[in-house]
């Protein structure tokens, strides 16, 4: 397999568009089953929550049960698109229902985008044809921008496949070719722009630049992962500074992480927030008026600093019982609700195959191509293995998985077959 090769074949149009349309219309049969009072917006939910707060005060504020004022509990471009559709259509049923399929098109996009994907990658366009109609057929629900984060992570690993292909070392017939500041820069913006819907972006990127510095040699490597970082924070700065104004404090994107700690590590806890034993204990803002209270009393941002400070020391002084929380989360994370048989089955099938197509890929594929691919397997997961699980949380990668699958079942079903592809590009 040669990643170079894949990328000089045409777009593979007419599988991609294919895989889009039947995840776009599996959906919108989905739409029709949804409870009506889903479908309007609501102050129920956190993403609704603030988005009609941007409609109707101009703030973004209020994700919790009660009115608490200016927030950072999300990034801020799903709710200012949302508002943005809001505004358009109104805070109305048929804004709700465009809010759905703003999400249902771009939950489409990114199982569409997988014959490219493959093709680019070297994995092959039928690998992401058969991963792109499997996912297609996977529909979940998604409450904040998990679809819009797996469309942006299935471009932003394709600019840094591209980047990668692009660096040559030299020798004595050519000299050696870096990136240009101005392409780092951007490509480096890209990512601040996507810092903005899923923070835990940057730990992807910090892996890709540290897999990129170890493997050049030139010194100019150093240089040029400074220059993506510096990119990534300009495009980090409005927002920070709009925090620093409004909370006095300087975090990262969004203010919760300690609340979604405490969530996840106090006594009685478990590692499934959709168990039927989850102990809600300590309470969460958004179900519980008392804590929306003491926000009121105290500030966002202190609220978050001290729900930090009480799973930190539950932590400390529960250290057996943390890390068993833990494997139990990553168990979830991989394979699913193990306790539920049929949604085991499904979930243990994709990490299976995924597995051989992640092996296949190491063994198959140049090391651009599969760092681009596993990077985000290896460090996206890492902030969900401290926090209660959810599916949800791990579709913004969840497409590797399912084109790792798809080049696993090519692979298995004849010698050759990924290769060969290569020779009878779709146009």
């Amino acid at each position: 397999m040669n990643a170079r090769s894949g990328s000089s074949s045409r777009f593979p149009w007419r599988p991609c568009l294919g895989v889009f349309a039947v995840a776009l219309a599996v959906r919108l049969f989905f739409l029709t089953l949804i409870p009506t009072d889903m479908l309007h917006p609501s102050t129920d939910w956190e993403l609704d929550a603030i988005a009609m707060s941007l409609v109707t005060e101009g703030q973004f504020a209020n994700p919790y049960i009660e009115p608490t004022g200016p927030t950072a509990h999300l990034a801020p471009i799903p709710p200012l698109i949302l508002a943005l559709i809001f505004k358009i259509f109104g805070i109305t049923m048929v804004g709700g229902i465009a809010g759905w399929l703003f999400r249902m098109v771009a939950q489409s996009a990114i199982w569409g985008l997988l014959p490219w994907i493959g093709q680019r990658t070297g994995l092959g366009w039928k690998a992401g044809l058969t991963g792109g109609l499997a996912g297609a057929l996977w529909p979940q629900f998604l409450a904040h921008g998990e679809a819009l984060a797996a469309v942006l992570m299935g471009l932003l690993a394709m600019a840094m496949l591209r980047r990668w292909d692009s660096i040559r070392k030299g020798n004595a017939d050519r000299p050696a070719f870096a990136p240009r500041p101005v392409s780092s820069l951007l490509l480096g913006a890209a990512f601040g722009i996507s810092f903005h819907v899923q923070p835990v972006f940057l730990v992807v990127l910090l892996g890709y630049l540290a897999v990129e510095v170890w493997r050049r040699a030139d010194r100019a490597r150093w240089g040029s992962a400074a220059t993506v970082l510096l990119g990534a924070f300009l495009l980090s700065i409005p927002w920070g500074v709009r925090n620093y104004r409004t909370f006095d404090a300087v975090f990262f994107v969004r203010s919760n992480l300690g609340l979604e700690l405490r969530m996840g590590n106090h006594e009685g806890a478990t590692a499934n927030i959709s168990d039927p034993h989850f102990n809600d204990r300590p309470p969460h803002p958004r179900t519980h008026a008392s804590e929306a209270q003491r926000i009121r009393e105290v500030g966002e941002v202190p609220y978050m600093r001290e729900s930090r400070r009480e799973a930190l020391d539950w932590i400390r002084s529960h250290p057996s019982d943390f890390a068993r929380l833990t494997a139990k989360r990553i168990r979830y994370f991989w394979l699913g609700p193990v306790d539920d048989p049929i949604t085991a089955v499904a979930f243990l099938a994709l990490a299976a195959l995924a597995a051989v197509g992640a092996v296949l890929a190491l063994r198959r594929l140049p090391a651009a191509g599969s760092a681009a691919l596993l990077i985000p397997l290896l460090t996206y997961p890492l902030i969900y293995y401290l926090v209660p699980w959810q599916h949800r949380y791990r579709f913004p990668i969840e497409w590797i998985l399912f084109l790792l699958a798809g080049a696993a079942l090519w692979s298995l079903s004849g010698p050759g077959d990924t290769r060969s592809e290569r020779s009878a590009q779709p146009q």
